[in-house]
């Protein structure tokens, strides 16, 4: 499997400081639930978490590509013996147990799946999540990770995203291209996610379109958009996941990078 960095960041015309991310729980019931060695599954607005005695084994969201396209998309697993199939957990056993499917190489694509996924299921929800207990999926082919590690994961991943370009806009919303007066180049890597924008896709979907993790996405359209090279079609669908940053800068940065597009 071909294991890619994040690439450095574009120049940018204008930054907001980095704010102080929260520092409570992401979710009080999953801390509820880790605490009482809980198995079963935990079910938010944005993404399924399933737990093992109180770790997470496995997650999974609509907003981020699946373990399948992530092991089939980049050579990882050919596509022809993946047994197409909603139930992930259990295709992935039987390949395990086939001998169709390395281990170490499962064991890696999991922990970026499953904090993709966790990513979003842990974003602000406008529903109260609900958890059923019972056997956790295939809990015996995973690695398991507790949940203060998630936790402290997805808020890094608010951080960093934050840092690059505070407007979360893009996050969600259909992307179009702009065109800037002196256009800084982009990356390769950034290329191919601009190659994809056509004012219909988001970015979780050109993601599943590349066969790449949907936060990996979200770090380059974020880059783009700090450069002004995309930015999101305003239309009326529902707001981005995580809340606008409250911060008196962002819109005299926005102003700004208008003025310099114009002269």
């Amino acid at each position: 499997m071909t294991v890619v960095d994040i690439p450095p960041p574009l120049p940018v015309r204008g930054r907001a400081a980095p704010h102080d991310g929260p520092t409570g729980a992401l979710s009080p019931m999953l801390i509820r639930l880790a605490e009482e060695r809980a198995t079963g599954v935990l079910v938010r607005e944005h993404g399924t978490l399933h737990l093992a005695e109180g770790r997470v084994v496995y997650a999974e969201s609509p907003l981020a590509p699946g373990l399948d396209v992530l092991l089939t998309a980049h050579g990882t697993l050919d596509a022809a013996v993946w047994p197409w199939t909603d139930d992930i957990p259990a295709a992935v056993h039987r390949l395990l147990e086939a001998g169709l499917l390395p281990k170490g190489a499962l064991e890696l694509c999991h922990l970026g799946a499953l904090y993709d996924a966790g990513y979003f299921a842990l974003a602000p929800s406008s529903t109260p999540g609900r958890f059923r207990y019972g056997t956790p999926v295939a809990a015996g082919s995973f690695p398991a990770v507790p949940v203060t590690t998630l936790e402290r994961e997805t808020l890094r991943r608010r951080e960093l995203l934050h840092r690059i370009w505070p407007d979360p806009s893009t996050d969600g919303a259909p992307l179009i291209r702009a065109d800037p007066v002196a256009a800084p180049p982009a990356t390769q890597r950034q290329r191919a996610v601009l190659d994809r924008v056509d004012g219909v896709r988001t970015a979780p979907e050109i993601a599943r379109d590349l066969g790449r993790p949907a936060f990996h996405t979200l770090v380059d359209t974020r880059r783009l958009a700090a450069a002004g090279l995309l930015a999101p079609r305003r239309t009326t669908a529902a707001p981005p996941l995580l809340p606008p940053v409250t911060d008196p800068d962002i819109a005299l940065l926005k102003r700004l990078r208008d003025a310099l597009e114009a002269l």
